[in-house]
């Protein structure tokens, strides 16, 4: 695509004969902002957002095409739409920005609980993680799915939309009559298993005509290659389907591996991007003979690329996989990996990204944690999307206020993201910030947080945080304590003050006559030290983690692989069972077990004795014992509210109210600092 022409990242492009205004795309992705199964105004304004920061194409999130399928409870149908898809049309064209509809169907990956209805699949294999055995689909469901896709193609440009992108990756039921792993079919659909895509993107390609933009989101890679669809049967598939295609975005991941798709934190950003380029020089081998049963006897031919777009012209690829950072995506442009690139959370967490980069001022962009405590939303509780560092992603609805009319002189208490963030904003709308931190540092919890194996991306919020209250005139002082006096006296003469302290360890439920570490003070000392080993005395350690998030899990870790005995002590029937939501419960426990960690489930610490830890099953009460030299305890934490306890006038934010995550910290930061008048 565009041949030897510079690929500049925020530079037009063209795509199936139309001009995005950057080669950056907001992909299709579970946001739980529909009304019903509808898209909504909260879409609308959500999606708006992005183009208005600069995003060249939107791919709305992925819309049922038959009602046979019902995979969320707000899972956006597609004949419920198009109202939706002509005002997020209208909206984003109004900044340039391409918008196509995202069309799919989950097949065996779906829910039964909402339509009441047997899952749709190419043959009956048991889905890997709700082990439901679904329907194997027969003629009469594939002429539907496929006429489903059709008319669903036809909704959406009838609404305007630019086109359309048919989903073939993690999700989707096309992926799955594709794999080996679920389509054990005989007939022509399991002789050929990428049949059934051929037809849809015949049939949709139909529809639209020659002038709108065919995408295509395939899995190129299951991670399964013994029976799954590997890069090389990838690229087969994707030649074949360039003749009708004008983009195809390279994803990886099965129902075995659904963290691969959009992982978290540990997984290292970009890292889709040899998949994307082995997918570029595979398709430039000759096309394999066309196999016995590809055609029925009632398949007429199709138009070949020359004939659809009017001139030949290249299938675009676009690369995928947690790239976050403008430097990465505009390097993998300069080597020809791909022609634009995917950069979803990148852009909830920045809605400006694109802006930005134009504007010469890319050390602006609030960097993305990929921690996935907020982009990730595909849960029974159905949370809104949004990101822990930009609360108001998912939120845009809501009323933004301006700029202070009076600004004052306000003094925040504590360096931590509820501090940061409120100080930020009140900057940000104009008034004298003043903000003060009793460590030596900024960062509070969070600098803590990002110590902690595997999550030392969480502390790229920080030097961001600290860049922009310079930019913004704050003044921040380190290593300076308040007490009671200092804030009566900001007080009595005029100076708001806003308490954001953060925690304090907790209480513990047991006796010990071992030393006991809670994570925080191991963390610092970590920090502090540089070993594990200069820390802790020697001998097994055991890590008490009565909560399940992430903060046991990294902690057992990072001591066992100092080369210490490590036991995780949790009653949770699995180690991190809180890791779920992120879509790292799977690969976390399979870290535990590499690095030998001993998870000691359904347990309570009953207390420390003579280097031995007593630990009771929470069934059966039955008790037993392990070696224990020192306590690690990951247990809650309280609010270090002594301040505010003397003052209880005064406004706080963060763990200060009740110890949380970062998300609700910069929520309530950002909150108080909005009401401050």
């Amino acid at each position: 695509m565009d041949g030897g022409a510079v690929r500049s990242l925020v530079g037009e492009v063209a795509l199936g004969g139309r001009a995005a205004p950057s080669r950056v795309l907001f992909g299709p992705h579970v946001t739980n902002l529909g009304r019903r199964r509808a898209i909504s105004e909260r879409h609308v304004a959500y999606y708006a957002r992005r183009a208005a920061g600069g995003a060249g194409v939107i791919v709305t999130e992925v819309a049922s095409v038959h009602d046979s399928d019902w995979p969320y409870e707000r899972a956006p149908l597609a004949t419920d739409c198009a109202d939706g898809w002509r005002a997020v049309t209208q909206a984003c064209h109004s900044h340039g920005a391409l918008v196509l509809a995202g069309l799919g169907h989950a097949g065996s990956q779906g829910s039964s609980a909402h339509g009441q209805q047997a899952l749709w699949a190419p043959s009956r294999v048991p889905d890997v993680a709700t082990r439901e055995v679904p329907m194997a689909m027969e003629r009469p469901e594939i002429d539907a799915l496929v006429a489903g896709f059709a008319v669903a193609a036809g909704l959406a440009a009838g609404a305007g939309c630019d086109g359309v992108e048919i989903d073939a990756g993690q999700h989707s039921l096309l992926r799955q009559f594709l794999s080996g792993l679920t389509n054990h079919r005989a007939d022509a659909f399991g002789r050929d298993r990428s049949l059934l895509l051929c037809h849809v993107l015949d049939a949709v390609r139909d529809t639209l005509g020659a002038d709108r933009v065919l995408g295509l989101r395939l899995c190129c890679d299951e991670l399964a290659p013994w029976a799954g669809i590997t890069p090389e049967a990838a690229a087969d598939i994707t030649r074949t389907a360039a003749a009708l295609t004008d983009y195809v975005v390279p994803v990886r991941g099965s129902a075995l591996s659904v963290a691969a798709t959009r992982p978290d934190l540990h997984t290292e950003p970009g890292f889709n991007r040899d998949l994307c380029g082995g997918l570029r020089a595979g398709l430039h081998r000759p096309t394999p003979p066309i196999k016995g049963g590809r055609l029925p006897d009632d398949h007429r031919s199709r138009p070949s690329a020359l004939d659809h777009r009017g001139v030949r012209q290249e299938m675009a690829l676009v690369l995928q996989g947690s790239v976050v950072d403008p430097g990465f995506a505009q390097a993998a442009l300069d080597a020809g990996v791909c022609d634009l690139v995917e950069m979803t959370r990148a852009q909830i967490a920045e809605p400006d990204l694109v802006a930005l980069v134009r504007a010469g001022t890319a050390d602006r962009i609030r960097p993305c944690t990929l921690s996935n405590q907020r982009s990730t939303v595909r849960d029974p509780r159905n949370p809104i999307v949004s990101d822990e560092a930009e609360p108001d992603a998912g939120h845009e609805t809501e009323p933004r206020p301006g700029p202070a009319a009076a600004p004052r002189d306000v003094l925040v208490v504590g360096g931590g993201p509820a501090g940061l963030e409120a100080a930020r904003e009140l900057a940000l709308r104009g008034h004298r910030v003043r903000l003060v931190e009793q460590a030596g540092e900024l960062g509070g919890g969070l600098r803590l947080a990002a110590a902690v194996a595997g999550r030392a991306r969480m502390g790229v919020l920080l030097p961001w945080w600290c860049r922009e209250l310079t930019r913004l005139g704050v003044t921040i002082e380190t290593a300076v304590r308040v007490g009671v006096g200092e804030l009566d006296a900001a007080t009595r003469g005029g100076v708001a003050v806003l308490l954001a302290t953060g925690s304090r360890d907790g209480p513990r439920p047991y006796d010990s006559d071992a030393p006991v570490v809670s994570a925080a003070a191991f963390e610092a000392a970590v920090l502090a030290a540089g070993s594990v080993d200069e820390v802790l005395p020697p001998g097994a350690v055991v890590v008490h983690d009565p909560v399940g998030d992430w903060t046991g899990v990294g902690i057992a870790e990072q001591v066992a692989a100092a080369g210490r005995v490590t036991a995780l002590v949790t009653p949770d029937q699995v180690a991190g069972t809180q890791l779920a939501i992120t879509g790292d419960l799977a690969p976390a426990n399979a870290r535990l077990e590499r690095a030998g960690v001993a998870r000691e489930l359904r347990s309570l610490l009953r207390g420390v004795t003579g280097r031995r830890a007593v630990l009771e099953h929470i069934w059966t009460g039955e008790r037993r014992a392990v070696d224990c030299a020192v306590v690690i305890d990951c247990g809650h934490r309280l609010p270090d509210d002594a301040l505010w306890r003397a003052r209880p006038d005064l406004p706080r934010a963060g763990d200060c109210v009740a110890p949380r995550t970062v998300a609700e910290a910069v929520l309530e930061g950002r909150r108080l600092a909005r009401e401050l008048r």
